[in-house]
């Protein structure tokens, strides 16, 4: 062991002497299973009741737990490249979660199976100039929205993604047992030119799985949106794991307060950039007002979405903008444990606006020509006739086979990187 492993060592036992290095707990495989029994009913359940809608439904749960996982995989690459040290104890977690994309890559079949239900508007669009029904936006647009082109890059994202993922967390335990310094610096050097691959694969992820559901629409923000939410899902859903298992006895004393309270920075920190970036597509849209951008907000005032626009407004942004910007609410267990339930609800609904509206059959279908009128109850009234309980019943099976998976990797690793060189700086953290 090298001399900066053998002080984090001893750091760990002087300043953290109840943290439990490794989970041993037998509670901890029952939760797992419990979680991955709970995730496989309730999408089976949807399956079996929703039909092609299942598909829709299927998505948003998809791409609501891919935005956590990705949001994993970038505060990991930015922690290494930043060099941070209040967020050692955290990043395992991080790491953890991240591990999950393999999973994710095999839970992308029912979108690959579905794909011409969900992709249809352009798989199935004419781009024969001698045919009827010839679309020529869509004929300018058949280089990149191809069938077998589709599904190449989807293989090309997961496998940034997860070569990403496994790269970061198998050198961080490899450095639980080398204790070498090096490590850290090579990791460093990585995450540059991996965050710019993750920035790529993850906007034109966003492109070809959401925008392109509706592929006369375009923004070249979208990427961004999505990406913004998915990290403020990300600490949402480290918060309540973290907490979660602190009430088991593990990460006590290593995790503290003031790792909470930076977590809960974060999430109002990416709460609030949703917020810019979401604004900054409208504003812009509204501004120039073309009928080729402004139809994607037009068809979502009709069947009750404007009243999840304003639901959005309120509910991802001015509440937890003034729930959250308490110091004592980031630093009170409940206080953020609620903000993170919260939003991470909130998220669901997000997906479900960027994604529903563009079904045409079955109970999301929006009846044409039906503008947006009357009061609030009426609105909402439309809004939850127009969704099925599939369209969260998938969101959080998914979310529990998230949480069973990362369960089943925090019980092969260490819950912290023992023999990081900057362990004891996180451990002695102090927020100002």
């Amino acid at each position: 062991m090298t001399a900066t492993a053998h002080h984090s060592a001893q750091s760990l036992q002087q300043l953290a002497p109840n943290v439990t290095a490794k989970v041993r707990d037998g509670d901890l495989a029952k939760a797992q299973l419990a979680l991955l029994l709970i995730g496989a009913a309730l999408i089976g359940a949807a399956w079996a009741t929703g039909g092609k809608s299942f598909f829709f439904s299927y998505l948003v749960g998809y791409m609501g737990v891919l935005g956590i996982c990705l949001g994993a995989l970038f505060f990991t690459m930015i922690q290494h490249i930043t060099r941070a040290g209040w967020s050692v104890v955290v990043r395992r977690t991080a790491e953890n979660i991240a591990g999950a994309l393999p999973v994710m890559a095999l839970l992308f079949v029912p979108v690959l199976v579905g794909s011409h239900d969900l992709y249809h508007h352009w798989m199935d669009a004419q781009i024969d100039p001698a045919k009827p029904n010839y679309d020529s936006v869509l004929a300018g647009k058949s280089a990149w929205l191809d069938t077998n082109f589709f599904f190449v890059r989807a293989a090309i994202y997961f496998a940034i993604w997860i070569g990403l993922a496994s790269y970061f967390r198998g050198q961080s335990i490899k450095q639980d047992e080398s204790g070498d310094p090096a490590i850290s610096l090579r990791l460093a050097r990585v995450a540059a030119p991996g965050l710019l691959l993750f920035a790529l694969s993850t906007t034109f992820a966003a492109f070809d799985w959401i925008m392109s559901l509706d592929p006369h629409w375009f923004s070249t923000i979208f990427g961004i949106t999505y990406f913004s939410g998915g990290v403020m899902a990300f600490f949402a859903f480290t918060i309540l794991l973290t907490r979660w298992l602190g009430s088991k006895g593990y990460l006590t004393g290593a995790m503290t307060t003031e790792h909470f309270h930076d977590l809960g920075k974060f999430l109002f920190a990416f709460m609030v950039f949703w917020t810019y970036t979401n604004f900054s597509q409208y504003m812009l849209i509204w501004y120039a007002n073309l009928p080729e951008e402004t139809v994607w907000y037009a068809h979502r005032q009709h069947g009750g979405w404007a009243i999840v626009g304003t639901l959005l407004i309120v509910g991802h942004f001015l509440f937890p903008f003034a729930f959250l910007m308490s110091r004592h609410v980031k630093r009170h267990p409940l206080g953020l444990a609620f903000g993170a339930i919260f939003l991470l609800v909130i998220h669901c609904i997000d997906m479900q606006y960027l994604i529903l509206p563009n079904m045409e059959h079955g109970d999301h279908a929006a009846p044409a020509g039906e503008a947006a009128h009357g009061g609030f109850a009426h609105e909402f009234g439309a809004y939850l006739h127009t969704i099925s309980w599939a369209d969260f019943g998938c969101y959080v099976g998914l979310l529990a086979l998230l949480g069973g998976f990362v369960l089943m990797n925090v019980r092969r690793t260490n819950l912290v990187p023992v023999r990081d060189p900057r362990l004891a700086e996180s451990l002695k953290f102090q927020n100002i």
